[in-house]
């Protein structure tokens, strides 16, 4: 139960999940012969688990159920926030949603973290393809309930889905624009009829991310920005919340899935409570003093320097460093470029130059960070070097419209002397400044118009000005008027959904298998869709014909080559000031927990797989 759209917090900061995709697809192109049930999908047909697996092999089926685990969330999806809540619609643009509400919803399938794309049936028990390729069918199974005890059918999920096209989250609304209709032909069976049009992936992408609702309950209930505990199917329940504050969810003893293939060994706790903090010195505070139990830290200083009070030294508090197979994502500062002062590229490249990464990862973060350099990074779709003969087959048909550098060696953010003033680095800044009509006049970078370069960055965490401060600095030197502006989390909220800022801090990561999320990063389509994932606004032909070839790619490895020559425009183009990533997960946590031997190779398997360790629980503080 992993979102598609999913980010991780600022300084990793989950898209999480993967991307998705079906064994069917494109359906027209199925590897499995139509009309064949399958008890699971994955982007190239390739399925690790038989039909009769007994479980996972990242899980311990023998994990112990009880106890509470209490963390401030790692992740946040669709309008979740990771600073306070104030609806429990997770689904929809309006509102700001609490962190974890997937774990209220059933979907069709579920995820196996040890495949790079793999989905197994959950409420659907297996799913067919039609002859033309243009339906999925997918048989649920009987026994299946919402937390009430009324039947979960193929009405409610035929009724989810059409309301989540028409009054979804725009995340999920654009992506369902191909599917033509969701109808039940009984109450165990669901057809999904496509237009033709349909990317492979879109059939998981219906399969894994959408929830399904209860009929009844949204009949009765506005499906809008409310504060109504829904009616879920999933392993918990909403419990005690207070808006802005904390959330817990209360896990369902009587759930009807739990003793499936795909969920046993998980869910073991009895409560999973998120908290919310208007800042991050008090976060660490709190858990310093039991507040919660499980943190994942971000900040390199506070790794590097902090984890030294009593509870760590004499054991109560356990720190772990575990490896991050997944891809790290891009993180930057993305520069809009729906304002006329960011729509040339040489300014962007200068605005690039500025930010001194050798200083900050030495000074600032204790040397824990590399450069980010790649939308890719940390995957084989990273382009490196000069194009192969495949990426140039990809990339010819747009040579008079690209910059001539995407046909040499992929564009990398230069290395600086590290003393956070790297002379060489700003005067080329200097020079593509001026190149692009921004001179120095009467002190300060104007264009022919008389207009003062202005910058201001935008964000809704005071930590992050320690990040951006330099950057600022270096850019004062370059005559710009460089500012930071801290805002409270719903405006900025509002304004990152509006486009109304110049520059804002983000890391998106897409999975191992990237699809059509992917358009809501970088096409045209996007580039003015309130609440869409494309901040810099990124509107290029070339890079919308090359985003279509990784979704359609017909194997791994052509899907490989598209998106090196995909990633090659991208960072051509300068639509971010590209920062740093690690490929470790930092823990801390008080010592009351146990996890299974093997961890999921794509995913931390924590909340999922961990469990509470009874002797433990009863000498470790805090108290539940």
């Amino acid at each position: 139960m992993t979102s598609v759209f999913r980010f991780s917090r600022r300084e990793v900061f989950a898209l999480g999940g993967g991307a998705l995709a079906a064994s069917f697809g494109p359906l027209r192109h199925a590897r499995a012969a139509t009309g064949e049930r399958r008890h699971g999908m994955s982007i190239f047909g390739e399925l690790k688990y038989r039909e009769d697996f007994a479980h996972f092999d990242y899980v311990n089926p023998q994990a112990p159920k009880g106890g509470t685990f209490s963390q401030i969330g790692p992740t946040a999806a669709f309008n979740a926030s990771f600073y306070t809540f104030d609806t429990l619609n997770g689904y929809i643009l309006k509102g700001t949603a609490p962190q974890g509400l997937d774990l209220v919803f059933d979907t069709l399938m579920v995820r196996a973290f040890d495949e790079p794309d793999a989905v197994y049936g959950l409420v659907a028990e297996s799913v067919e393809a039609s002859d033309s390729g243009n339906t999925l069918t997918f048989h649920l199974r009987g026994d299946a309930r919402f937390h009430d005890g009324t039947p979960l059918t193929a009405e409610d999920v035929a009724f989810s889905f059409s309301l989540l096209k028409e009054k979804g989250h725009p995340l999920i609304a654009q992506n369902l624009r191909e599917m033509e209709a969701v109808e039940a032909r009984d109450a165990a069976t669901i057809d999904i009829r496509f237009t033709g049009k349909q990317t492979r992936d879109l059939p998981l992408f219906i399969a894994q991310v959408l929830p399904i609702f209860s009929k009844v309950f949204y009949t009765a209930n506005d499906f809008d920005a409310s504060l109504t505990p829904p009616l879920g199917s999933g392993p918990y329940r909403i419990g005690d919340f207070r808006a802005a504050r904390s959330i817990t969810y209360e896990r369902m003893t009587d759930y009807w899935a739990k003793d499936l293939p795909v969920n046993v060994g998980h869910w073991n706790f009895d409560r999973i409570r998120f908290e919310y903090f208007r800042d991050r010195t008090a976060q660490f505070e709190s858990f310093k003093a039991g507040g919660y139990l499980f943190r994942e830290e971000f900040t390199s200083k506070v790794w590097a320097t902090e984890y030294n009070f009593p509870a760590v030294s004499d054991g109560r508090v356990k720190l772990q460093t575990l490896p991050d197979d997944t891809p790290s994502g891009a993180q930057g500062w993305f520069l809009n470029t729906r304002r006329e002062k960011f729509k040339d590229r040489r300014v962007r490249e200068a605005l690039g130059l500025a930010f001194d990464f050798e200083w900050t990862n030495k000074n600032i973060f204790y040397g824990i960070y590399k450069r980010t350099e790649s939308y890719f990074e940390n995957s084989p779709m990273k382009a490196e070097g000069l194009p192969s003969e495949e990426e140039l087959e990809l990339l010819e048909p747009w040579r008079s419209e690209l910059p001539k550098e995407i046909f040499g060696p992929a564009v990398t953010p230069p290395e600086s002397d590290g003393s956070g003033q790297d002379r060489r680095l700003l005067r080329r800044a200097a020079k593509l400044l001026e190149e692009a009509g921004w001179t120095i006049q009467n002190g300060a970078r104007r264009n022919g118009h008389g207009e003062v370069l202005t910058v201001e960055f935008l964000d809704n965490d005071p930590m992050i000005e320690r990040l951006t401060a330099p950057l600022v600095k270096n850019l004062e030197l370059l005559g710009v008027e460089a500012t930071m502006r801290q805002i409270d989390s719903a405006q900025y909220q509002q304004r990152r959904d509006n486009y109304d800022f110049d520059v804002v801090m983000q890391r998106y990561s897409l999975g191992l298998t990237p699809g059509i999320e992917m358009r809501s990063y970088w096409t045209s389509e996007f580039a003015a869709l309130p609440g869409s994932r494309n901040l810099s606004g990124i509107a290029n032909p070339a890079i919308d014909d090359l985003v279509e070839k990784v979704i359609a790619a017909p194997t791994r490895e052509y899907q490989e080559v598209a998106a090196r020559a995909l990633d090659r425009v991208l960072r051509a183009g300068h639509y971010w000031i590209p920062q740093w990533h690690k490929n470790v997960h930092h823990l801390a946590f008080w010592d009351r927990f146990a996890w299974p031997e093997t961890k999921p190779k794509y995913h931390r398997g924590v909340i999922t797989t961990w469990w509470a360790d009874a002797e433990k629980t009863k000498t470790t503080g805090p108290k539940d």
